[in-house]
């Protein structure tokens, strides 16, 4: 992997050797059942809360509002459905908006088939929602909001706080899915309203397969997993005790130096998009300019082949994407662009670029340099 010049952490992102090292013993020594009374099962739910407590420091939750997960979309899954169930009785209304990720999309769609009602929110060129319109799209029936915190393709950061106000004067539980944002972004659930936040260990360098959940104390939502007691009875399944302890550790890494972190990220966007911007002709950056994660570059180079500048760049040993790695094998142009008005023709040469700790301006170089390269020979072709 020395030789790969990898830019798509918005799909993903190696683990940490801290995190690898704190999670290790839970393979093969500290392999006991939570649930069971002996030592070493007492030692294992003692790592468990130990990193529940972590998280819940880390966006100013108590450590009894964290439930651990599979993953960020079953996060999404349990939050929405769940708090949709079991308010039911009270409303059959939700807000969201049409460039969520499909962990909320298409769990929208099959609470539609049980007969809620959903509204989708518009939103403009940069991605971002109209308040006024969430405003409007409010009624007496309505029971959730849920707005992604970051868009996980183009970058734009939706104005949490203000969506939190608005649901809180409503009585409305918000959630959000804030995948895209845990490790990137400082978020303080309780200055933001926040009811309910999914998070994903794998995007902030811990390892795949496990994820959290906070719900606000005292707010009810349904399981959605039938078995045994665990997580307070909301998940049940025995715990995936390594997966928790590195999402624990990851998570307080995370937050460490994440001033530090982000600065680094800013800077080798903003070289990037310069550096295109001064050297290729005819292209679009998606997303808002300044309101986005740090490390995310999402732009069209509308004079390529769409379908070749992924293969061309993995030619050359550089990793990126086209939108969301949940979703590209569908063929399909990317949602997300054609929601701010890009024609089919310009989300299909999107790129996204996403930055991460081990990337350098050399790198960048190396990119952009590739990418002109590509430019040239499109051109060459089609004259």
């Amino acid at each position: 992997m020395n030789d790969v010049k990898y830019f798509d952490h918005a799909a993903t992102t190696y683990v940490k050797e801290a995190v690898l090292k704190e999670m290790i013993p839970f393979f093969n020594l500290e392999y006991g059942n939570p649930s069971s009374v002996y030592s070493i099962g007492r030692r294992a739910k003692r790592a468990i809360e130990d990193a529940r407590h972590k998280v819940a420091k880390v966006i100013n939750a108590k450590p009894k509002e964290i439930y651990f997960t599979g993953c960020g979309s079953e996060s999404d899954n349990l939050a929405i459905k769940g708090i949709a169930h079991s308010l039911n009785k009270k409303g059959n209304h939700i807000i969201t908006t049409k460039i969520e990720h499909h962990a909320v999309l298409n769990t929208c769609k099959t609470l539609e088939r049980q007969g809620f009602r959903v509204t989708y929110l518009n939103v403009d060129e940069y991605g971002l929602i109209n308040l006024q319109e969430l405003q409007n799209a409010i009624c007496k029936e309505t029971i959730l909001i849920s707005i992604m915190f970051a868009n996980n393709e183009i970058g734009t950061i939706e104005p949490i706080e203000e969506i939190g106000k608005i649901a809180r004067k409503h009585n409305i539980y918000f959630h959000t899915d804030a995948v895209q944002a845990m490790g990137n972004l400082k978020i303080d659930v309780q200055r933001m309203n926040i009811d309910a936040l999914s998070m994903s260990a794998h995007k902030f360098y811990g390892p795949k397969g496990v994820g959290a959940l906070y719900v606000r104390e005292g707010i009810e939502f349904d399981k959605q997993q039938e078995g045994g007691h665990q997580e307070r009875d909301k998940r049940a399944g025995t715990e995936n005790v390594a997966g928790i302890v590195g999402l624990g550790k990851a998570i307080e890494l995370a937050y460490e130096n994440i001033d530090e972190y982000n600065k680094k990220l800013l800077n080798l966007r903003e070289y990037y998009i310069n550096q295109v911007e001064e050297s290729i002709s005819n292209i679009r950056i998606n997303g808002h300019r300044t309101n986005r994660l740090p490390g995310n570059a999402n732009i069209s180079f509308l004079d390529m082949d769409g379908e070749e500048i992924l293969f061309d760049l993995d030619e050359a040993g550089i990793c990126g994407s086209a939108g969301s790695a949940c979703n590209s094998e569908s063929g399909e142009p990317s949602h997300v662009l054609t929601a701010i008005g890009l024609p089919k023709e310009a989300a299909g040469t999107a790129l996204r670029i996403t930055f991460g700790e081990q990337n350098t301006k050399e790198d960048v170089d190396y990119l952009v340099n590739t990418l002109i390269n590509m430019e040239n020979k499109y051109k060459n072709f089609t004259n």
